[in-house]
């Protein structure tokens, strides 16, 4: 049976209308949702309070006034860590007299192990602007979280342990806003470059 051009027509209408009410219906359930998932991704750092390499309590407002790079590891770190750190520290070298307008912050991962003096003697050997941080493990832990950092206890055969945890440098403006993760695979000329364009 041949169905009228009319009705046929009137059909196909109501069934495009029907896709484009159902994409609106989803796009006004998913549009916010989306918009708060890109906002909350994008939301990284946060207030903290911890103590440095020298016994002195720091918080977030007192690095705040020139773009920093934070860094979360640990100690007995056997490989990423001392690079890592090593490479923020020639970053900071070749800022010059400019290093003094930047900051770079070194947190613990391993509070157990790290305390003031133990990170003051691990960062004997890197560049002196760089400021260790530790503190209790509750505190340690909302620090992490507010930079979307994961770590975790790993035991070792011997009966020790060593600890898993992201690895990336994160550069915050001077208003203490992530800006970006720090590309530290360049020469350490261009990073400096970059992160003087923050100061």
């Amino acid at each position: 049976m041949t169905v009228p051009h009319s009705r046929l027509v009137l059909i196909l209408g109501a069934f495009a209308a029907g896709v484009l009410l159902c994409f609106a219906g989803l796009a006004l359930v998913a549009g916010p949702n989306l918009s708060a998932n890109v906002a909350q991704a994008a939301r990284i750092g946060g207030p903290f309070r911890l103590t440095d390499q020298n016994g002195k309590v720091v918080t977030d407002e007192d690095v705040k006034g020139k773009p920093f790079l934070v860094f979360f590891g640990f100690t007995h770190c056997p490989d990423v860590c001392p690079t890592t750190l090593f490479d923020v520290s020639e970053v900071l070298r070749n800022l010059g007299p400019d290093a003094d307008r930047a900051g770079a912050l070194f947190i613990t991962v391993d509070p157990e192990r790290d305390n003031a003096a133990s990170l003051k003697d691990y960062l004997s050997s890197f560049d002196p602007h760089l400021r260790g941080l530790t503190g209790e493990p509750g505190a340690l832990a909302a620090v992490a979280k507010e930079y979307r950092v994961y770590y975790k206890k790993v035991p070792l055969e011997d009966g020790d342990y060593t600890m898993d945890h992201t690895a990336i440098v994160y550069l915050m403006d001077k208003e203490g806003h992530f800006v970006s993760p720090f590309n530290l695979k360049r020469k350490p000329e261009a990073s400096a470059e970059e992160l003087r364009k923050y100061m």
